[in-house]
């Protein structure tokens, strides 16, 4: 995918995949005495600005965590306000997602979601199929943990069915089984809110992730905050496992001790 020249937050590299926790919905909201579904609200005018400058910057994928599988542990009023702003957002921004080159993505176990709502994520993302300026993914009723699980669980049928070695699985074999599979993992991994923390989101795919934290809520978080968050990645090494010198220079990336093998194209970022 070609990448702007102009207008970066920075002349450094440009994470291919960003992936953002965005706590603090309800504290923005608390802080000013609104309720909580104030926050929630606020707080899709941020995702709006950031996927815009996701476009901008030339980033191929950008991961939202939108609903845990834990928060099914809030008050059930807030859930079903949750739910209902899910798919408010769907009808209100599917288009305008559709017009900027974008594609959606839902991942998660979706199963737990009213019907309805399961309707207009295969339509939101059938409407967006042919775009290939963004990647928009939404992490819905997901958890890392329960990621590894299902992948797990779809190499031991492979396994029970006879079409599959035990013997032969390996990091790859699990990768395409993961609901990210196809894409590439994290570079940079936002968290909003002061959190420092990775609270079950892709814990397998930001295994080399940068973790950028910033103590601003969501709603203030918008495209001058991301672009710094971005302009930071692009200020920071990323050695894989190798020395400065090494990648330098260009020496050897076989000596011994050099840690896992980068499942990155180095000249990608």
């Amino acid at each position: 995918m070609a990448r702007p020249t102009n207008g970066r937050a920075a002349a450094g590299a440009i994470p291919r995949h960003v992936a953002i926790i965005m706590d603090g919905n309800g504290r923005w909201a608390r802080a000013r005495h609104l309720p909580r579904g104030a926050g929630h609200r606020a707080g899709v005018k941020s995702v709006r600005a950031v996927v815009e400058e996701s476009i901008r910057q030339g980033i191929e994928v950008l991961t939202l965590f939108a609903f845990s599988s834990e928060n099914w542990r809030r008050p059930q009023s807030e859930v079903d306000f949750l739910m209902q702003l899910f798919l408010t957002a769907l009808r209100s921004e599917v288009r305008k997602l559709k017009e900027q080159g974008g594609r959606l993505r839902v991942i998660g176990d979706l199963a737990a979601f009213p019907e309805r709502l399961r309707q207009e994520i295969a339509q939101a993302e059938a409407t967006t199929a042919a775009n290939d300026k963004l990647i928009l993914q939404i992490a819905a009723n997901y958890g890392g943990r329960w990621d590894l699980t299902e992948a797990a669980r779809r190499l031991a049928r492979e396994v029970a069915a006879g079409r599959l070695d035990p013997n032969a699985i390996e990091e790859a074999s699990l990768v395409p089984q993961l609901a990210t599979g196809g894409l590439p993992d994290p570079d940079l991994f936002i968290r909003t809110g002061g959190e420092q923390r990775l609270s079950n989101f892709l814990l397998w795919q930001s295994a080399y992730a940068e973790l950028y934290f910033t103590d601003l809520k969501w709603p203030d978080f918008g495209a001058a905050a991301f672009a710094d968050a971005i302009a930071d990645f692009g200020r920071r090494h990323r050695r894989f496992g190798q020395t400065s010198e090494q990648l330098a220079g260009g020496g050897d990336t076989a000596s011994e001790g050099s840690g896992p093998e980068s499942p990155h194209d180095p000249d990608r970022i």
